[in-house]
């Protein structure tokens, strides 16, 4: 029997949600704390700040499609995605404790091309995992409703880990109040070696399976981008749905980068950024669970858009803090993060039905090819989300800062964080909305994709 026609046992579903710890650790952490290390520690300016972060990850945009490629040819090869997962598990937490480890006493501008070049192996590092970790729910599983169990569950743990991250990280750092250097750096190693950890027990999913005997000799690199782009022409479904995700993506982003800026200058303490992650994640811990029941009530993409539309209708009611900062606003987090569990679990358990879809249609072995271009996509929107908050930044002159040093933000600064933090996000938010309209599939068509496969084995 074929690894997609057993079950998926209890064993595998928990190892597979295992590894978002560390997707949602490298997902959080770096999108919470990484500008402001740079603009309020390292004392580089805002653009420059936001330019770094995007940089090194607009790298993973261009390599994710090669990845996939690769992965897709090992699998063929060897009969298993595992050995790259494993690498970048390893790798990943080396390199993230490099990036908050730059030496006392570098200009800002030494400072920045240190934290590039070591975010940028980490990113790399967390590519190589990611892709395949990404394709491995449409090998697993066949079934419509094991996807939205197996998916539902690695948000429950995704979750679990942003809120681990988000909250911890910065504790972490406050704990060495008269160094902020190794604040960070400490930091850095908890994290890096908890990402690293949650990695290495998902690797354990990956199939085993016999090695292809009609492997196709290795292919260029050109290739490998080729694979990844013809997925995106052929496939309608692919193309709506990422579409989506990317955009939902960049408003995550901007918020992720704009909270750490909130608490402190809109709210009025850099600690409530804890406070913050807490009324955000702990109901989307909770909420994860039901937005499966809805799925299986009205359809995964049915409930995505219930899910997107309470996110937008919960981020615009944050520009409030314009006006009247204060407690209220942990009641509009709260909603976010409800509905924010479904934006998460409900397109990723939609992504291997888009997968299969198209491997009925055009063959089996593409996955990587998939999970490349999604990962080069959830990356864009995450990266570009914080750029489109360090512009804002910018353009409304905020005033950046080394180490300890107290500064003063002009009103327009502190009105820019608001706006990005709310608005924009959930303008983004109700755009996605009109690319998800085309998305065709719903459970009939995913079913009847799983009785041809199993007819044909």
């Amino acid at each position: 029997m074929t690894a997609p026609e057993r079950p998926l046992s209890r064993g595998v579903v928990t190892r597979y949600a295992i590894g978002s710890i560390g997707t949602g650790g490298f997902a959080t952490l770096p999108g919470l704390v990484l500008v402001y290390y740079l603009t309020d520690t390292l004392g580089i300016t805002a653009l420059v700040a936001g330019l770094v972060v995007t940089a090194a990850k607009v790298w993973d945009v261009v390599i994710d499609p090669w990845i996939g490629e690769r992965s897709d040819r090992a699998l063929a090869r060897t009969g298993t995605r595992r050995t790259w997962m494993t690498i970048g598990a390893i790798a990943l937490p080396v390199g993230f404790l490099l990036t908050f480890a730059v030496p006392a006493g570098l200009v800002p501008a030494a400072s920045a091309v240190w934290v590039f070049v070591a975010f940028l192996a980490t990113a790399t590092a967390f590519s190589l995992f990611q892709v395949p970790y990404i394709a491995l729910p449409a090998e697993l599983t066949d079934d419509y409703d094991a996807r939205t169990r197996l998916l539902t569950w690695r948000v429950v743990v995704l979750t679990v880990a942003i809120l681990l991250f988000g909250a911890g990280g910065p504790e972490i750092r406050a704990a060495f109040p008269g160094d902020e250097r190794l604040g960070y750096l400490m930091m850095a190693l908890v994290a890096g070696i908890v990402i690293g950890a949650g990695m290495l027990v998902a690797t354990t999913t990956a199939t085993r399976g016999t090695a292809a005997t009609d492997a196709a000799p290795a292919r260029s690199i050109r290739a490998g981008y080729a694979e990844g782009l013809a997925a995106l022409r052929r496939s309608t479904p692919f193309r709506a749905l990422l579409t989506a995700f990317v955009l939902q993506g960049l408003a995550t982003g901007a918020m992720l980068a704009g909270a750490q800026f909130v608490a402190t200058w809109v709210l009025g303490e850099e600690r409530l950024v804890t406070a913050l992650f807490v009324a955000l994640i702990a109901p989307a811990v909770l909420c994860a669970p039901a937005w499966e029941r809805v799925a299986r009530r009205i359809g995964k993409e049915r409930g995505f858009v219930v899910a997107s539309v309470l996110f937008a209708v919960a981020a615009a009611s944050l520009v409030g803090m314009l006006w009247a900062p204060g407690p209220w606003v942990y009641a509009s987090v709260a909603l976010a993060g409800a509905a924010y569990a479904g934006m998460q679990s409900l397109p990723m358990a939609m992504l291997p039905d888009v997968i299969s879809h198209d491997a009925r249609r055009h063959g089996d072995g593409r996955a990587g090819s998939f999970g490349g271009v999604w990962t080069a996509g959830e990356t864009a929107g995450m990266a570009l989300g914080a750029t489109l908050f360090t512009i804002v930044l910018a353009v409304t002159g905020y005033v950046e800062s080394v180490g300890s040093a107290v500064v003063a933000q002009p009103d327009a600064a502190v009105a820019g964080i608001t706006v990005a933090f709310s608005l924009l996000p959930a303008a983004l938010v109700l755009a996605s909305l009109l690319s998800l309209r085309r998305y065709p599939l719903r459970k009939g068509d995913i079913d009847a994709d799983a009785t041809a496969r199993a007819a044909v084995r």
